[in-house]
C-alpha cells in the first residue's frame, strides 16, 4: 500500500481539497479534480516549504503536503523496485505458483532461490496467482508448507469484479492467516501479503 495524505492540490489558479496517494509508479489525487500522474511522465519535481511541485504532461500541479513533501519527492526520484517492496531478500527460498511474469522471475532469481510450480517446504515467501475465488482455496495447503514465519503473496488481476482484495483477505482469514500489506505487483496485477499470526507460529 502506498503513502496517503489529505491535502490541497493546486492547478493553475484552482485549488482542490482531496486525498493524494503515492504508489510505486504513480501519484493519484481524488477530489473535485481527479488526476493520475505516472512517474514516467514527470519532467521535473521539487519540494519546498511543504509544497510538492510536479511538472508533467505540459502542466504544473502542486500538492500542499507539509513535512511529507520532501519524503514524497525522494520516493518519486528513487522509487523502490517491486521485489524490494515485496520483501524478497538475498538467500531466501521463494516458491512461485502460476506467476509467469518474465521480468519478475528474472529479478527474483537474481536475488533468491526460486522454485516454480510447487511449494518447497519451509519457503520464506510463496507467490500464488489467483484468477478466481476458487484458486484461493489453495491457501490452506500453502500455509502448511511454508516456513512458520514466512509469507504468502496472493497475486490477482486488477479491476475485476469476480476476484478482489476483499476475497483474498477473507480467504486468508479462513485459512488462519492475517493480511499485512498490499502492493501494486505490476500494471495489471495487485498483491496481498498474508502471514501466520505471531501467536500461532
Amino acid at each position: 500500500m502506498g503513502s496517503e495524505a489529505r491535502c490541497v492540490a493546486v492547478l493553475g489558479r484552482r485549488r482542490f481539497e482531496g486525498t493524494a496517494l503515492l504508489e510505486s509508479t504513480e501519484l493519484r489525487f481524488r477530489g473535485a479534480e481527479r488526476m493520475t500522474i505516472p512517474f514516467a511522465t514527470i519532467e521535473s519535481a521539487t519540494a519546498r516549504d511543504g509544497l510538492l511541485r510536479l511538472r508533467a504532461g505540459g502542466r504544473i500541479v502542486a500538492f500542499e503536503l507539509g513535512p511529507q513533501a520532501a519524503k514524497w519527492l525522494e520516493k518519486i526520484r528513487h522509487p523502490k523496485s517491486v521485489i524490494d517492496k515485496l520483501g524478497i531478500k538475498p538467500g531466501q527460498v521463494v516458491s512461485v505458483l502460476g506467476v509467469n511474469d518474465a521480468g519478475f522471475l528474472r529479478d527474483v532469481r537474481a536475488r533468491a532461490q526460486v522454485v516454480t510450480g510447487r511449494v518447497k517446504k519451509d519457503s520464506n515467501l510463496v507467490f500464488l496467482k489467483c484468477d478466481s475465488v476458487a484458486d484461493l482455496k489453495r491457501l490452506a495447503a500453502v500455509r502448511n508448507a511454508m516456513a512458520r514465519d514466512g509469507g504468502i503473496w496472493v497475486v490477482w488481476p486488477k479491476a475485476q469484479s469476480h476476484i478482489k482484495e476483499d476475497h483474498a483477505r477473507a480467504a486468508g482469514k479462513a485459512a488462519g492467516l492475517t493480511d499485512i500489506k498490499v502492493v501494486a505487483f505490476s500494471g495489471t496485477h495487485s498483491a496481498l501479503k498474508l502471514v501466520i499470526p505471531v501467536a500461532k507460529r
